[in-house]
């Protein structure tokens, strides 16, 4: 067998080495069993009312709902509407802690952080159940 110039060599040294990784990446999983899914989150649901939709429905529309209701709010001046985020969270807020978010067990935050969505109703609008005493003496929205 002729001897291979060294750039050759080396080559010919590192595809030796990588084969037995690529049979271990090709054939891993296949080896491994069947391929789990991620984690579904594990949500404290306390409501025992029923929701303005289905669930199914919910995870797909919410925002949709929760944004025709803002227009709807801001531009009309509606409120108390059933989409509205203060119903939302009057059912959904934990129990514990009067809030839908602040952990990854809370209602909102919970979804939001599995689907990688940020949740940024509670930029203006206040994460809890009923409103502190101080955000009602400051006029704080909700």
């Amino acid at each position: 067998m002729p001897t291979l110039p060294p750039l050759l060599r080396r080559a010919w040294t590192l595809a030796l080495a990588l084969v037995p990784l690529a049979l271990a990446i090709s054939t891993g999983p296949a080896m491994a069993g069947p391929v789990e899914r991620t984690p579904k989150p594990t949500i404290l649901i306390e409501a025992t009312e029923h929701c303005v939709a289905p669930p199914e429905v919910m995870r797909l529309k919410h925002p949709d709902m929760l944004k025709h209701q803002r227009d709807r709010t801001v531009h009309s001046g509606e409120r108390g509407a059933r989409v509205s985020l203060k119903t939302c969270i009057s059912c959904h807020a934990s129990r514990e802690t009067g809030s839908v978010i602040g952990s990854d067990k809370a209602f909102c935050q919970g979804c939001h952080s599995y689907a990688g969505v940020r949740i940024d109703c509670f930029d203006c609008h206040q994460p809890s159940a009923a409103p502190s005493r101080a955000s009602l003496a400051s006029g704080e929205s909700r």
